[in-house]
C-alpha cells in the first residue's frame, strides 16, 4: 500500500523553487527519490539550489527560466524533456507580493502580480501539457492560497490571482482529465517564510494570526510536502480539480 505514495524516479519541476516554499518541496521530493527541476530568474540562484541538493545525495537539475515569458518556457521545457527526461509532476509554485491597499494599488502592481501568481501556472502548464497529453499521465499542482478563500486588506491583487488560480485548477482538471492528468491545487495559510517574514515579525499581526488558527500557531514551509507528494502520486490518481487546504484548521473555524 505504501507504494501508493512512491515518486521515485518522477521528474519534478517546480517553479520558483530557489527559496521558500518550493525550495522546501524541492528538498522534500528530493529526499523521497525524485528528481527535481529547479527554476528561477537567476541562474546564480538555480546552481546555489542544485548544488546543495546534489551535496545532500539528491538528483536535482537546473532550469533557469521567467515564468512570465512564454519562448523562454518553451525553450527549457523542450530542454528538460530531452536531457533530463519526461516532467512526471509540474508545481507552479512561483508567487510574488506587493502589498498596497486597493485605492492606491498602481496598475503595474495589479499587473505583476497576476502575471506572476496566475497568468505564470498558464504559460507553463500549457507548455508541459503536450508532453503528458502524449504520454496520457501527469500531474500538475497549482500552489495557491488561503487567501484564495479570504480577503484581507492591502492584498486585492494577490487575492485576485490566487482566486483565479483555484478556478484555473478547475478548468485544467475539466479538459485534461480525459488525457489522465490530475491537476489540483494546495492552498497554504499563514506559513514562516521569507515573504511573510515582516508579518511574522509584526507584533500585532502575529498575534492575530494565532488568535485565528486553530493550531495557534504559523505552519513551516516542510509541512506541506506530505500534501504535495500525496497529490504527485498514484495515491491521488483519482483526485482531480480540488484545492487542499493547509491551513491549521482556519476556514474550519468561525
Amino acid at each position: 500500500m505504501i507504494d501508493l505514495f512512491n515518486v521515485e524516479n518522477k521528474i519534478v519541476l517546480i517553479t520558483g523553487s530557489t527559496r521558500g516554499l518550493g525550495l522546501s518541496l524541492a528538498k522534500g521530493f528530493s529526499d523521497a527519490g525524485a528528481t527535481v527541476i529547479i527554476n528561477g530568474r537567476k541562474q546564480s540562484e538555480v546552481d546555489s539550489v542544485v548544488k546543495h541538493i546534489q551535496d545532500h545525495g539528491g538528483q536535482a537539475y537546473g532550469a533557469a527560466f521567467d515564468v512570465t515569458k512564454a519562448e523562454d518556457i518553451e525553450e527549457s521545457i523542450q530542454n528538460i524533456e530531452k536531457e533530463v527526461g519526461p516532467i512526471s509532476v509540474l508545481i507552479n509554485n512561483a508567487g510574488i507580493h506587493r502589498r498596497n491597499p486597493l485605492e492606491e494599488l498602481s496598475l503595474e502592481d495589479w499587473q505583476t502580480v497576476l502575471d506572476v501568481n496566475l497568468t505564470s501556472a498558464f504559460n507553463v502548464s500549457k507548455l508541459v501539457f503536450p508532453y503528458m497529453k502524449k504520454r496520457e499521465k501527469g500531474k500538475i499542482i497549482n500552489i495557491t492560497s488561503l487567501n484564495a478563500e479570504k480577503a484581507r486588506p492591502n492584498i486585492a491583487n494577490y487575492s485576485a490571482a490566487k482566486g483565479g488560480l483555484k478556478m484555473l485548477t478547475k478548468s485544467m482538471a475539466t479538459e485534461w482529465g480525459p488525457y489522465n492528468i490530475q491537476t489540483n491545487a494546495i492552498g497554504p495559510g499563514y506559513f514562516k517564510t521569507d515573504m511573510t517574514e515582516k508579518l511574522v515579525n509584526d507584533h500585532n499581526f502575529n498575534n492575530w494570526v494565532k488568535s485565528e488558527v486553530p493550531l495557534q500557531r504559523w505552519g513551516v514551509p516542510e509541512e506541506l510536502i506530505g500534501t504535495a507528494i500525496y497529490l504527485a502520486s498514484d495515491a491521488s490518481n483519482y483526485v482531480n480539480g480540488h484545492t487542499v487546504y493547509v491551513d491549521g484548521g482556519w476556514q474550519a473555524s468561525l
